[in-house]
């Protein structure tokens, strides 16, 4: 079995806010997060395939065409957005780390001409990340 990875980048907007909650209770879950206007990140994603190496090319999947997958599916879809309205993949969900990773994954999981989606990982800040593996 082989991985390969390609890192994309994005920059979005988004609030975090449960409209079934008070203002307070989500300026208590999720402080400065839940700020009325949203607030941005510069994303990095990394999607990572795994599975068999073609004898013919050498390659598992060619890493252009999953580049070309990955800004068709997603980066277009996400770049300089505000994730809660102008999104529809995660229209009605939390925008949180966690499920913007999992709207990606399905964004692209049935797209791959070759191997297997093995993991989308999507860094919000240097030091947070989530990885999400189907």
């Amino acid at each position: 079995m082989i991985y390969i990875t390609r890192r994309e980048t994005f920059a979005a907007s988004h609030r975090l806010y449960n409209p079934d909650w008070s203002d307070e209770k989500n300026n208590d879950v999720y402080d400065k997060c839940a700020n009325k206007n949203g607030h941005g990140h510069n994303y990095v994603l990394e999607v990572v395939v795994k599975g068999e190496i073609d004898p013919e090319t050498g390659y598992l999947l060619d890493l252009k065409i999953l580049k070309e997958i990955i800004k068709k599916n997603v980066i277009s879809l996400v770049d300089h957005k505000h994730l809660n309205h102008d999104v529809p993949f995660l229209s009605g969900v939390i925008p949180t780390a966690e499920n913007i990773a999992m709207g990606i994954w399905n964004q692209l999981a049935d797209k791959l001409p070759a191997g297997e989606l093995n993991s989308v990982k999507l860094y919000e800040t240097e030091n947070n990340y989530v990885e999400y593996k189907g």
